[in-house]
């Protein structure tokens, strides 16, 4: 099989896979067949996973979102800590504004978050 053609495929292969990883562990010899045929089905159904699955970049809204759901601080405590004003922040939130260089250099050093997702690379 060169690849997975069909959800119905996609589902067999996942219920095969699920059977394999009870035959297998972490001291199962490479050359098993078990381990192998383990080993060529995950890589089947990941290149399915990527084709008909794929995982989109997070937005910066996103990103800061999931960080101050983190940091369990709320949209005025990110104001403050990065000197601008509520709506500016509710502006970056929403999609409606992109920050300045000054105030993505700000998000990503007080946010800890890498500066090519602050910058959009």
């Amino acid at each position: 099989m060169a690849k997975i053609m069909s959800e119905t495929a996609y589902k067999a292969t996942m219920e095969r896979i699920e059977e394999l990883l009870s035959l297998v562990d972490e001291d199962t010899p490479m050359s098993d067949k078990n381990l192998i045929e383990l080993e060529l089905l995950s890589n089947l159904v990941a290149d399915y996973d990527d084709e008909h699955y794929p995982i989109k970049r997070p937005s910066l809204m996103d990103v800061i979102k999931l960080r101050m759901y983190e940091m369990k601080i709320n949209q005025n405590k990110l104001s403050e800590m990065l000197n601008v004003s509520p709506s500016r922040v509710s502006d970056y939130l929403t999609g409606r504004s992109e920050p300045t260089l000054k105030i993505a250099r700000d998000i990503s050093k007080k946010l800890d978050i890498d500066a090519n997702i602050v910058l959009g690379v």
